[in-house]
């Protein structure tokens, strides 16, 4: 046995010396360097992703939807499904560093022909004395089989560290799909608070508007005004009634986004039109951008699958040297069925060490080998890409939020302005100062203002909620 073990290492570190020449090194510089600081910001490490949820948005409905939809989202389901496979992955390429275990149980018949050395054996061969072994000869077997890979180059526990890392990918994979639920639940939200404010404003302006074509015909009837000024009321108000149902519509299309999302029938979603213009923060806190690295989902997830794909490099590296295989039989064999517990003559054993390395196939291996170095330096990429995309949304919306509130001060001016001047014609116009197309023009403008308002308002409820979930928070 001594012997066996020494010309196992020497074979090994023969192989091992020509193995060698084909296996180098790959050098990838896997650091991003990112800015210590955003432009709009000081340097501060306080930053809002490490807030959770509830705290972070405030509005009861809000809550319950975002609830609702992580218990019950269809995306969310499949994605923790995804984890369960990259955990069976996981769980795989560990049981392959242990030997495997196998019960063996057979039976079988030869029968040799007459001019062969087996049959010639068998004929001059007695057992029990007197008895000739039989031909044909029958051959009843049963044991435990073993065999055992021995990990020497690494192969094994490199597979076994990508997998762990592909399955803590999948992990971060679902945390990326809480994050931009729970993103995508509050905009969507918000979304439709914007259109029930701008019903409730079509409503009115629909209202005042069913007034004056009503004061209108009043007018033509007493030789006030003529026909063109009635058609033109009449047609301001056709088209206020179109806008209407057009307003209807897309709250009928975000509801069902919402039930969509929350994995729900549709049902009535009790709602507050106010809340669309909560406070927003006068400043929100962005931390630094080193801490997207540690906050954001899908820059932890490229990270662990570029890590994985190092770990493939290395396995894939060790296939060029041999392989060292164990395997080992024990169990009870016999040609005749009722010898076949007699023990220990029905004992047998045997074992086998080997050394296999790859000769006519290394072609295949080197080009393994060239597809594992790919694949790392396109994850590699990735993981940059992931990181400059992520700073560049952070710096772009905290810009949008500056510019949101100048945007929103010059537009609650204009809406005073634009009321006033609805005022202003109307009366001018009934003192006869002013034409019916100057009424008709105010009225317009200060609908559309109204609108804008609403809208700017909405914007930056959305560019809130678009910072928490780009600075890595909501998972």
């Amino acid at each position: 046995m001594m012997k066996i073990n020494r010309i196992l290492m020497a074979m090994t570190a023969m192989f091992a010396i020509t193995a060698c020449k084909t296996s180098q090194n790959i050098a990838v510089k896997n650091e991003v360097k990112v800015p210590l600081t955003f432009e709009q910001k000081a340097s501060d490490s306080a930053t809002v992703a490490k807030l959770n949820w509830r705290k972070y948005f405030t509005d009861e409905v809000l809550v319950n939807l975002i609830d609702t939809a992580l218990k019950h989202n269809y995306d969310l389901q499949i994605a923790m499904q995804r984890i369960e496979m990259a955990r069976a992955g996981m769980r795989y390429a560990k049981a392959n560093l242990l030997p495997t275990v196998a019960a063996r149980l057979s039976a079988g018949q030869t029968d040799y022909a007459k001019y062969t050395q087996e049959y010639a054996g068998n004929t001059t061969t007695f057992y029990d004395g007197n008895n000739i072994v039989p031909n044909p000869l029958n051959d009843f077997n049963i044991g435990l089989m073993a065999s055992w890979e021995i990990d020497v180059w690494g192969k094994l526990r490199n597979q076994k560290k990508s997998a762990i890392l592909n399955y803590l990918a999948g992990i971060e994979g679902k945390n990326l799909v809480v994050s931009n639920l729970v993103a995508e639940i509050a905009v969507t939200y918000y979304e439709l608070l914007a259109l029930d404010n701008e019903l409730q404003i079509v409503k009115q302006t629909i209202q005042k508007q069913t007034e004056a074509f009503e004061t209108v015909k009043l007018q033509k009837e007493v030789g006030k005004t003529n026909e063109l000024a009635v058609q033109q009321f009449h047609a301001q108000l056709l088209n206020s009634l179109a806008l209407e149902r057009e307003t209807m519509q897309k709250i009928t299309v975000n509801e069902n986004k919402i039930h969509l999302l929350t994995g729900k029938f549709p049902t009535d979603i009790n709602r507050n039109t106010e809340a669309l213009f909560n406070a927003i923060p006068n400043d929100v806190q962005c931390g630094v951008p080193s801490q997207l690295l540690a906050f954001r989902p899908d820059i932890r997830q490229a990270e662990r699958r570029l890590q994985a794909t190092r770990c493939d490099i290395k396995a894939a590296k060790a296939s060029f040297f041999p392989n060292i295989n164990l395997s080992a039989l024990v169990g009870l064999q016999s040609f005749r069925a009722d010898y076949l517990f007699l023990f220990p003559a029905s004992v047998g054993s045997s074992v086998l060490s080997g050394l296999m390395s790859p000769v006519f196939n290394r072609n295949a291996i080197r080009q393994q080998y060239n597809l594992s170095k790919a694949n790392d330096i396109a994850a590699l990429n990735e993981y940059r890409k992931t990181t400059l995309n992520a700073f560049l949304e952070v710096s772009s919306e905290l810009s949008n939020l500056e510019n949101l509130k100048e945007i929103k001060r010059i537009k609650t001016e204009e809406n005073e302005v634009l009321e006033n001047s609805v005022i202003t014609s109307g009366e001018l116009y009934r003192s006869g100062k002013a034409g019916y197309l100057e009424v008709l023009i105010a009225q317009q403008n200060s609908l559309q203002t109204k609108l804008q308002l609403i809208e700017v308002q909405k914007k930056q409820q959305l560019s809130v909620v678009n910072i928490y979930r780009m600075l890595g928070g909501g998972w």
